[in-house]
């Protein structure tokens, strides 16, 4: 089998036939001339249906999800990982489908189906999706068409055993979508584990650089792949070529990256663990998560993600995040540079009031790929005493 490493530089990317350049071109194209009728160039007409530079992002990101898989796996690019989730939503269920979806779930996740969904008659229900028997007793309880996972998940760094998930849903006639935005394929392969689907928003480390938005799904079966073909260039979500070679370029670095964001993320967690001013840490990578047994099973690496809980409630989480210097306060994650954010203010606000709402006390890091020591520094002092 090829290396990751391999194969997220060479994948879908082979030299350019006509000038022999390394990296793929930008086909800043909308439309392509046709030989007669019907007579495309490789396939391609119109870019939303298909672009070249598309084309390579996508056979990287099957490959890097699905390189083990027999027969391999379909890729599809978005314009943002929600677009993403939504296609796919709109391809597996149907008015009546009722979800199973982590009690701590990503919150525009939530808001997708809790605003949107829910005015077409697709149905939720939240459950503690790293609780094999909570999600069996639900599952038996009234059919499901969808389980969604995160693992880890958004923002409590929870973990889920996907191949004992995957069991489960496809006993009870379900399907396992696994978000794997925060572990990365470096990091975990949910196909592998017998999941269905994979979404990803990347944005995030699949990007690896704050300057790219977008999403996809990979998936081993050939009935969703055929919907998600159809329904993407039905309602034109894609992402255009620029945005697909920025995201492509980023991935050539993940694997070099990721090391680096799990070593600082395990370093600034075991300081978290010991300061008086903490209460709590959410990081799989220390001996005291619940979940670290399956995470060390399942995951190459722990991740670059820590979230942590505070003495002195929500303002001290608020202060705490202002104070911080080298940690820029902002939304999103999985970039070079380090973000701090209170979730219960910025990316969780759309869950108050709902199952899905998370401590006012909690702080989450997207830790980036600077100097460990510099970062530590930064937060004793954001933290104080």
């Amino acid at each position: 089998m090829t290396g990751f490493e391999t194969l997220a530089i060479h994948a879908g990317q082979e030299p350019d036939p006509l000038t022999g350049a390394v990296v793929p071109p930008i086909h800043q194209a909308s439309t392509y001339k046709q030989d007669g009728i019907g007579g495309t160039r490789g396939g391609y007409e119109y870019s939303r249906t298909a672009n070249p530079t598309r084309t390579a992002l996508e056979e990287c990101l099957a490959a890097l999800e699905g390189a083990a898989l027999d027969g391999g796996a379909s890729a599809f690019a978005f314009a943002s990982g929600m677009a993403a989730e939504d296609c796919l939503l709109r391809v597996a269920c149907r008015p009546g489908d009722r979800v199973l979806i982590p009690t701590d779930a990503y919150g525009g996740t939530y808001r997708l189906f809790a605003k949107v969904l829910a005015a077409w008659g697709i149905t939720h229900e939240p459950v503690p999706i790293d609780d094999a028997a909570v999600v069996e007793a639900r599952l038996a309880a009234a059919p499901a068409k969808i389980v969604w996972a995160e693992t880890p998940t958004n923002p409590l760094l929870n973990v889920t055993d996907i191949r004992a998930l995957a069991e489960l849903a496809h006993h009870h006639g379900a399907l396992l979508v696994v978000d794997n935005t925060f572990a990365s394929p470096y990091l975990q392969r949910p196909l592998e584990l017998g999941a269905d689907a994979v979404v990803h928003s990347t944005t995030k480390y699949l990007g690896g650089h704050s300057d790219v938005v977008g999403g996809a799904v990979i998936t081993s079966s050939p009935e969703l792949a055929e919907g998600l073909a159809f329904t993407r260039n039905a309602t034109g979500a894609v992402p255009g070529p620029f945005d697909s070679w920025l995201t492509l370029r980023g991935i050539k670095t993940l694997a070099v990256r990721m090391d680096r964001h799990c070593a600082n993320a395990q370093r600034i967690a075991e300081m978290l663990a010991t300061h008086p001013a903490v209460t709590r840490v959410h990081y799989p990578g220390l001996a005291s998560h619940p979940n670290h047994e399956i995470a060390k099973a399942q995951m190459r690496g722990f991740g670059g993600m820590v979230s942590f809980q505070v003495r002195g409630g929500q303002q001290h989480a608020v202060d705490l995040c202002a104070r911080a210097r080298l940690f820029t306060l902002g939304e999103s994650l999985g970039g070079v540079e380090s973000l701090i954010e209170h979730p219960a203010r910025m990316t969780h606000a759309s869950t108050a009031g709902s199952p899905l709402e998370v401590p006012d006390d909690l702080v989450r890091l997207s830790v980036g790929i600077e100097d460990a020591a510099d970062l530590i520094a930064d937060l004793e002092q954001a933290i104080g005493a």
